[in-house]
């Protein structure tokens, strides 16, 4: 399955991933789950929203045990963060048929839409629409960078954008979803242990800053009659660094989009993406308050205008209490795995659905510590031990009687 899935999407120069929403590459990624599932005789169907499920058992009955994860990746990504969770969903279902364990609760895996939000700006559409945290009209407004809208992109890819919206009638008959995930962190190395829990993934959000100064030709204008949007553009980047250091937390502008984007101009806008993340909410909100304010006063300075705008915000979450206990039981207890409990600041679909059911979610260890890029690992042999652990979870979760002796 590994080896299927590796040439799909990526890049020849930098080895990295392109699987954006509703691209060939996604359609490519899509083809394999739907492939994935039929071999194994499991009903297949996709959402209103576009996210791909494959079921043992009938889902109607309620009470579902679900895991995997999500397919898409960011611009020039690895190739474990998404795909690692559902590729080791299917080899953890096979494991357990190969055990002949006696499945009583239905059991179901998923490949979530448009996790990473590369195309449209957004992380986590599919299950943002599936939980209610993001309306359709909302959903109809995203726009990628070429102008192309969801909808748009949704119909070029076959499927209905009308049919967007909510699905509590589905989200009703979960009883728990686990997603296994490469650590993006090496907290795993360091203390090393091969698969951990997660207890919480910490608040975060993303926040655009326009820029908007005035273009001029970049040989004749004097420096003094600037109004450069790039200079307190420069100044914030830089401030954003202080301020996450100051407050133990993350600060990243890590996009920019230029206008009119010329070597011989001065810029008229600069655009650029703020990704924050910190430990609680007072923190976030401290450093995103004095980056915005550093950002106000450069701009004034410049005599550049500056309109800053929260695209996306995730509040802390906590982990179901009852399902991590659980899980750390079924690793602990049960195959007498040293199983640490970490946080993250990585979203994720757990996240996003941890309001309305039951998520908890494993950890495979990087010894690495890289995400979102090319050189992001793990060995094959942890791998193994992360589906063995899916295995054992699942089987603890949905079998009346485990199989293993």
């Amino acid at each position: 399955m590994w080896a299927e899935l590796l040439p799909v999407g990526r890049g020849s120069a930098s080895g990295g991933y392109r699987r954006y929403a509703w691209t060939a590459a996604d359609g490519e990624c899509r083809a394999w789950f739907e492939e994935q599932a039929k071999a194994r005789a499991l009903d297949y169907e996709v959402d209103r929203n576009g996210n791909q499920w494959a079921w043992l058992g009938d889902p109607a009955a309620g009470d579902a045990v679900v895991t995997g994860s999500h397919l898409d990746s960011v611009p020039d990504g690895g190739a474990f963060d998404g795909p690692l969770g559902v590729v080791s969903a299917f080899a953890a279902l096979d494991e357990l048929r190969g055990r002949g364990a006696r499945f009583t609760r239905p059991l179901g895996i998923v490949n979530f839409g448009d996790e990473e939000g590369a195309r449209f700006g957004l992380a986590c559409v599919g299950s943002r629409l599936t939980a209610g945290t993001l309306t359709p009209d909302q959903a109809h407004r995203l726009t990628d960078g070429d102008g192309v809208t969801l909808p748009r992109a949704m119909e070029a890819a076959g499927y209905d954008p009308d049919a967007l919206g909510p699905d509590p009638e589905r989200l009703a008959r979960i009883g728990a979803f686990v997603e296994l995930h490469v650590e993006q962190g090496r907290a795993l190395d360091l203390s090393g242990d091969r698969i951990g829990v997660a207890s919480a993934i910490r608040p975060h959000g993303r926040w655009r800053f326009d820029f908007r100064g005035e273009a001029n030709h970049a040989g004749t204008t004097r420096l003094a009659d600037r109004r450069d949007p790039m200079l307190p553009y420069a100044e914030t980047v830089l401030a954003a660094r202080r301020e996450a250091a100051l407050a133990g937390a993350v600060a990243t502008f890590g996009k920019i989009a230029v206008e009119p984007n010329g070597v011989n101009a001065v810029p008229s806008l600069v655009r650029g993406w703020l990704d924050s993340r910190a430990v609680d909410q007072e923190s976030l909100d401290s450093v995103v308050g004095a980056v915005e304010s550093a950002a106000r006063e450069y701009a004034a300075a410049h005599g550049v205008d500056l309109d800053v705008v929260r695209e996306s915000f995730t509040p802390v979450v906590e982990f179901d209490h009852v399902l991590r206990d659980e899980l750390a039981r079924i690793l602990g207890t049960d195959t007498g795995l040293t199983v640490p409990v970490l946080g993250t600041g990585a979203g994720h679909d757990a996240g996003i659905l941890s309001g309305s059911i039951p998520t908890a979610m494993l950890f495979v260890r990087n010894p690495t510590g890289v995400s979102h890029s090319p050189a992001e690992f793990a060995a094959e042999d942890d791998c193994v031990a992360g589906v063995r652990a899916l295995a054992d979870v699942l089987e603890g979760l949905a079998c009346k009687e485990p199989a293993r002796g």
